[in-house]
């Protein structure tokens, strides 16, 4: 059986031995710490750790006013509020200066289940890709969620982590390297590119090895950074596969398959089909029942990439 492990709980963890290296990483909680697992950086550097309470905007003001005083903050909470309470602090407190603040967020897409969907950010990548200066990252697994953390470290700027609230297959292994804005293929193909992030990379090897075995040859790319947007190597996969299939955990507006529509559009045109949520909110339910209820699945995936090769006859 595959190992899983959430993301969420990959941040915590990476978050303690990042602390323990450099004195200027602080981290901000609102009101949420067991949740966004910062509670074990809490118990190790109390004095470095502030719980801000319910109050998302003043947490992101507070770690804009930290880190113009040199500090590394991680702000933390539900991706939810961290976007959609906090944006005009994000927006005009922290982008707009350019100062280094890391947005953690967890809990993201519908994979918090049973919370509804109050809880359910699905607009979350395409409100953050939209802000000048942010680095988007969306990592797969707990592996790529440790790299992620700590080249958010070392980037001077804003940076946003998208993670989640359920446990997700260990893909890559402990070799892995992680370069900000550079795509992984994780697997070879010549007939359809299906190009992922976060949960739904899985998803797509899943389908790449079902394809297989109807002797379709699928290429994976893992896109952990969303922005900035690996183009190079999307335009290669499309150059080389005539055919495109996007997954992500989120709206299909906004997020990865619209910036690979866009990069597409301007360089290297091909028939393209994207997988997420189709403008709608989320709802109650257990997170494998979601998945399937919105259309995130590997056999999804299969049906859109027979669909988009089809256009490509």
């Amino acid at each position: 059986m595959t190992k899983k492990i959430a993301t969420r709980d990959a941040y915590g963890q990476e978050l303690v031995r990042l602390g323990a290296e450099n004195k200027d990483v602080v981290v901000l909680d609102a009101d949420l710490s067991k949740s966004t697992k910062t509670h074990d950086f809490m118990k190790n550097f109390p004095e470095r750790f502030f719980n801000m309470g319910i109050a998302e905007a003043n947490m992101m003001a507070t770690a804009a006013g930290l880190a113009a005083t040199g500090k590394i903050p991680f702000a933390s909470t539900f991706a939810m509020f961290a976007t959609g309470r906090a944006f005009e602090q994000i927006r005009n407190s922290i982008c707009y200066p350019k100062l280094n603040v890391k947005i953690a967020a967890t809990h993201a897409g519908v994979t918090v289940g049973e919370d509804g969907g109050s809880h359910q950010s699905i607009e979350d990548i395409a409100i953050m890709r939209a802000l000048p200066g942010m680095t988007v990252f969306v990592p797969a697994d707990a592996v790529e969620t440790a790299a992620a953390i700590r080249a958010a470290a070392e980037i001077q700027g804003p940076v946003y982590i998208r993670l989640g609230r359920s446990g997700v297959p260990v893909i890559h292994g402990e070799d892995f390297k992680f370069t900000p804005g550079e795509a992984v293929t994780l697997r070879e193909g010549s007939d359809v590119a299906l190009i992922a992030t976060g949960i739904m990379v899985s998803a797509a090897l899943e389908a790449a090895e079902k394809l297989a075995e109807e002797g379709i040859q699928a290429m994976v790319l893992d896109v952990h950074t969303i922005k900035p947007l690996d183009i190079f190597a999307v335009v290669e996969a499309a150059r080389q596969c005539g055919a495109v299939v996007t997954a992500e955990e989120h709206s299909i507006i906004g997020g990865l398959g619209s910036a690979v529509a866009e990069t597409l559009s301007e360089h290297f045109p091909v028939p393209l089909q994207r997988v997420g949520v189709r403008d709608t909110f989320g709802e109650s339910g257990k997170p494998a029942e979601l998945l399937e209820y919105f259309g995130l699945t590997a056999a999804n995936i299969i049906e859109a990439a027979k669909k988009v090769m089809a256009k490509n006859k």
